[in-house]
């Protein structure tokens, strides 16, 4: 891997040529926070949804959104823009559709990135209680992390690279170690496909199951945000989004295949639910089948990992604050980038202000930092992300019927697109339907939640509205800025 490292001073865009393939794809695995998912989602998902079976819904899962990738990898051939799913909605339905999935998508990964600081705070405040008996408030941990991550995304994007690399394969060389130690053992009752017979497959609840593995894989859509920072994008975004996919889905499925081993098919079930905490599931393995010295370095990477995925969440809403700034949409002073560093010094100053705001107002409300306000949050930018992957899925539809000089065969223009649309729409009611179940919280404040992906739209829309009334040239131009 390479890095670029002369910009062209004073310019106005983001910083070309900054970003390999590899980088991409650490900013991308970074964003899915594979440890945190692994030792704070799944056990979750695992206790709640079928238990044992959750490795075929994870190859479900990785099957829905490799079909997705097609169409979305193809479309990135012709649409190169940090605005990712706003550029194409844009592109393929127009621009009222452009700008509520714009709205959308900057809702959706600033609530993502506010939501992982009350997880940071939270896990923060206990280890440093637990380990050092320093005890500070949960909300003091986030605003340190806050600060940082601030100046990070207001520097050189392969600043922030070259950290998130060293954050990524640390996460998966402790895993993997994990793994490989169980494996060796042969776990509970020896090496076996149990996770991968009917009984467990259906047993529990595989929809709440699907819903969790959906939520893990959240940030590999990002890749196409780089687009105008990497290397011969068009070759870098379908390489870096398929190898992005294919690691993270092989990654969560041998770790939890893993984990059932270890534990055994019947009894992995009845030892979460016996747990306390079930996110302490990791450091038991660990403890038995390593030692507590690979438990405490998975303790640090949790919190290091929480923090990757902070800074990955942060470029994507300074980037998308970018793209619709530059194209109209909102001020255009956030539609600027930085004269030296090339960054989008503003979107990422105003993301950090968003964060700010919100986090001081849940410790002021003296509420829970991971049961609440990540929970919340979570939840609500999963299901935001899903609802903008189906509509990407119709407009590469739209898109490609539109453009058939583009000469392109079936499978990719039309039925893997559609496939991936239908799958996820589906998938996108099942969440509505299990959101509490999601959050944690009550029916009444789950779905009072939900109301506020449909007043994004809205605001979209009357965004959009408002530039077609005003500049007309500018409305028909939307997403359209490419190298």
């Amino acid at each position: 891997m390479s890095v670029y490292t002369s910009p062209t001073v004073g310019s106005n865009e983001l910083r070309r040529g900054a970003l390999s393939v590899g980088f991409i794809i650490f900013f991308v695995v970074s964003a899915a926070s594979p440890l945190s998912v692994l030792a704070g989602g799944f056990p979750i998902g695992i206790m709640l949804g079928n238990g044992a079976g959750t490795p075929v819904l994870l190859g479900l899962t990785l099957l829905v959104l490799l079909t997705f990738s097609v169409g979305y990898t193809t479309m990135a051939r012709h649409v190169t823009n940090a605005g990712g799913f706003y550029a194409f909605s844009a592109r393929g339905l127009g621009g009222l559709a452009g700008g509520a999935s714009g709205v959308l998508a900057m809702f959706a990964y600033n609530i993502l990135q506010v939501g992982l600081y009350g997880m940071f705070g939270g896990v923060a405040s206990g280890t440093m209680s637990a380990v050092f008996a320093i005890d500070m408030p949960w909300w003091v941990y986030s605003l340190m992390a806050m600060a940082s991550i601030a100046i990070l995304g207001y520097r050189n994007i392969d600043l922030s690279a070259r950290v998130l690399s060293v954050i990524v394969i640390a996460e998966y060389v402790a895993i993997l170690t994990l793994d490989i130690a169980i494996l060796r053992s042969g776990g509970d009752h020896g090496i076996n496909l149990d996770s991968f017979k009917p009984e467990h497959v259906f047993s529990g609840n595989p929809s709440i199951g699907l819903l969790f593995c959906f939520a893990a894989f959240i940030g590999f859509e990002a890749t196409t945000i780089y687009g105008e920072e990497a290397k011969n994008p068009q070759r870098a975004i379908p390489v870096a989004t398929y190898a992005s996919v294919l690691l993270i889905g092989c990654f969560y499925g041998i770790s939890i295949w893993a984990m059932v081993i270890g534990v055994g098919s019947d009894k992995i079930v009845p030892l979460l639910l016996s747990l306390e905490d079930p996110t302490t599931f990791i450091y038991g393995l660990s403890d038995h089948f390593v030692g507590a010295e690979l438990t405490q370095v998975i303790r640090v990477l949790f919190l290091v990992s929480i923090y990757a995925g902070m800074l990955a969440f942060h470029n994507s809403a300074a980037r998308y604050f970018y793209a619709t700034g530059r194209d109209g949409l909102l001020h255009g002073l956030l539609g600027t980038t930085h004269r030296i560093h090339q960054s989008p010094h503003m979107g990422s100053a105003l993301q950090s202000l968003i964060a700010a705001v919100v986090v001081l107002i849940f410790a002021a409300a003296g509420a829970d930092p991971i049961l609440q306000l990540f929970a919340w949050f979570s939840s609500l930018a999963a299901l935001s992300l899903i609802l903008l992957m189906a509509l990407t899925s119709i407009a590469v539809l739209a898109y490609f019927r539109r453009h058939p000089e583009l000469g392109l065969g079936m499978l990719r223009r039309f039925i893997l697109p559609a496939f991936s649309g239908v799958a996820l729409l589906c998938v996108l009611v099942v969440a509505v339907i299990h959101f509490d179940v999601l959050t944690g919280s009550s029916k009444l404040l789950s779905y009072g939640l939900c109301i506020l992906i449909p007043i994004s739209l809205f605001v979209g829309v009357m965004l959009a509205a408002r530039l077609r009334r005003v500049s007309p040239e500018r409305f028909q131009a939307l997403g359209s800025h490419k190298l």
